[in-house]
């Protein structure tokens, strides 16, 4: 009988090319990998692998077992969530995958919820880049991840994976209060766009609905005008972002790029808390994203780009009925929700105290 975990190692190995990229997808050595299959090949009676150089590649029984793999690893989540829907209660791991800034204002609220609505479900959080997440998923390793797409990096469809919308926030151009990026406004005011009407004013939900849109649309166009402005004139400054490799990084690059020019990159951080420390020192400029604002520190004006990011929950495609998948997707949803009701200008303050001042945008 064939191991089916040794085969979910040959399948990965014809994803993934290369032992070295299956050990560092499933967190083990290489050695250990090339130990799995060797097992496998003499359950199977057949070789799997051959070298290639100074790799390896899959021979055609290899990959032909590979490619059957994908629907018996289907079947048996599938399997286990029928099983798990049996129960009276839910129990066993929930592994959930999220980035930084998730895991410090999302996940908390979830985690509370999940842990007093179900107590036997033992929750693990592991936190990783966005960029990692798929492979993790795919590996295993993760139950749930939140992942991220930007304006300027989309997301790469993964038949494997099922993924659905979270959270969609604005990109602000970071800069040092008085230096270049800056619009020039007091840190004292609200955006136009966080500016609560009026008493004189109609409300949105009392204004004639092609009033609303057409506001809507000028707001937007104002903002896109701002913050073009303000990323032209950031261009001479030396920058800060996130490593080769992240998905934080290339959006960095890319939205300077899409502008006219290539960053100057003066230092690498991946924490934002970090790098809107950097920025108020007048180290540099940075792209953040809006979650990463709770912990912004005097000194640093936040100018909104024509720019988004949105968040999404992926789960494997096979175990996304999984009662403790279906649970832990609910409850991030469930804080997300909370997350935007408060609307920026709260979440800035109930995160920090209220000598944080308010977003900045000139007209």
């Amino acid at each position: 009988m064939l191991d089916v975990r040794k085969m979910d190692l040959l399948r990965e190995l014809a994803r993934l090319g290369t032992i070295a990229a299956v050990a560092r997808a499933r967190f083990c050595t290489p050695s250990a990998v090339s130990q799995q299959l060797s097992a496998l090949e003499r359950e199977a009676g057949v070789q799997l692998i051959r070298r290639s150089g100074r790799g390896v590649e899959l021979t055609a029984a290899g990959a032909d077992l590979a490619d059957r793999t994908e629907p018996v690893l289907a079947l048996l989540e599938q399997a286990a969530a029928a099983l798990a829907a049996s129960r009276t209660d839910l129990a066993g791991e929930l592994r959930i995958g999220a980035f930084q800034t998730a895991v410090r204002t999302l996940l908390p609220a979830a985690l509370v919820a999940l842990g007093t609505e179900h107590p036997r479900l033992e929750l693990r959080v592991t936190e990783l880049d966005p960029a990692q997440a798929p492979d993790a998923l795919r590996a295993g390793v993760l139950d749930i991840a939140l992942v991220h797409e930007y304006d300027y990096v989309p997301a790469e469809p993964d038949p494997a994976l099922r993924t659905e919308p979270l959270l969609d926030e604005r990109m602000f151009l970071a800069s040092a209060a008085g230096g270049a990026g800056e619009p020039g406004r007091d840190r004292g005011e609200l955006s136009a766009a966080e500016q609560p009407p009026d008493r004189g004013e109609l409300s949105v939900a009392e204004q004639p609905a092609g009033d609303v849109e057409d506001s809507m649309v000028a707001k937007q166009r104002e903002a896109s005008v701002v913050g073009s402005r303000a990323l032209l004139a950031a261009r001479g400054q030396p920058w800060i972002v996130a490593s080769p490799g992240t998905l934080c990084h290339l959006m960095a690059v890319r939205l300077c790029q899409e502008a006219g020019f290539s960053p100057r990159i003066r230092h690498y951080a991946d924490d934002f808390a970090a790098v809107l420390t950097l920025v108020a020192a007048g180290q540099g400029v940075a792209l953040v994203p809006e979650l990463a604002l709770a912990e912004r520190p005097d000194g640093v004006t936040l100018t909104p780009l024509p720019a988004r990011r949105r968040t999404l929950i992926a789960c494997r495609a096979a175990a996304s009925a999984h009662p403790a998948v279906t649970a832990g997707a609910a409850a991030i949803r469930a804080a997300a929700a909370r997350y935007r009701a408060g609307g920026l200008a709260h979440r800035l303050s109930s995160a920090r105290s209220a000598a944080v001042h308010a977003v900045v945008v000139s007209r």
